[in-house]
């Protein structure tokens, strides 16, 4: 499951038994060789799909972690990127791989859910970040990507169809979370980390009542299921023009805080 380069058994326990953030801050420096990672096939999917809609001028991407849904940013962005996080070793490793080229790239330490930035951005994208969040906790993080997309923006991330009831894979991520329901019930600070919360009619209600419209795009790169559905599909959601009708526009973010 992991590369020989990713963390140990013991650094796993290690971080489930901290809190979310402090353990992603011990997490970071190996974390692009755990399957938490978005896999590379996904990202190119992704940027190919967002070109087609593009070019942008501002990205934010959304609990960035180390940076690699910035690199989709960069290809379909022209003047600036930027990602946010409140962990502060995910933003360390992140820094370090920013090359010299393309749109200038800024990190801002912050939580999610109180984002410091006004309605400064076109494009917003994120990438396996919502099983950090209790479902009850969705409608406020789709108001706060609404509040700082401009008017026509995007919200943008791929959504995996879930496996089959009753196969392996399914059976795994059923283990996996009620582990980590064990382990939040007995045991504190918790660890949000539920990958079965996500259900795709519930995440659409929500971003319909925050205001958005909401397209799907599926990405031809994964195929097909048995039954005709896309394998992967991207969630496009969009800031309607029309909701800025009696506001003053405003591009520029408001001064970032950071994270307690």
């Amino acid at each position: 499951m992991f590369s020989p380069e990713g963390p140990r058994l013991r650094e796993l326990a290690v971080q489930v038994l901290s809190s979310v953030e402090r353990g992603y801050d011990l997490l970071a420096p190996k974390f692009d060789h755990t399957p938490f990672r978005t896999s590379d096939s996904v990202l190119d999917a992704t940027a190919v799909a967002l070109r087609r809609l593009g070019p942008f001028d501002a990205g934010l991407d959304l609990c960035c972690g180390t940076g690699a849904g910035m690199d989709v940013l960069a290809r379909v962005c022209r003047r600036s990127v930027t990602g946010v996080d409140f962990s502060a070793g995910m933003l360390g490793v992140a820094r370090g791989r920013t090359g010299p080229e393309g749109p200038t790239a800024g990190w801002v330490r912050a939580d999610a859910r109180a984002l410091p930035f006004g309605p400064a951005f076109d494009l917003v994208v994120s990438f396996g970040a919502f099983g950090h969040f209790l479902p009850r906790e969705l409608p406020g993080l789709f108001t706060q990507v609404h509040r700082v997309l401009r008017p026509g923006g995007r919200f943008a991330f791929p959504v995996v169809a879930p496996p089959r009831t009753g196969s392996l894979e399914h059976g795994m991520l059923l283990g996996f979370d009620m582990v980590m329901r064990v382990r939040n019930a007995v045991w504190r600070p918790p660890f949000v980390m539920y990958y079965r919360a996500l259900r795709f009619g519930a995440l659409r209600r929500e971003l319909d009542r925050a205001g958005f419209r909401v397209e799907l795009h599926p990405l031809p790169e994964f195929g097909r299921r048995p039954d005709g559905s896309p394998r992967v599909r991207l969630v496009v959601a969009e800031r309607p023009v029309e909701q800025q009708a009696g506001r003053g526009p405003s591009a520029v973010p408001v001064r970032p805080r950071q994270a307690e």
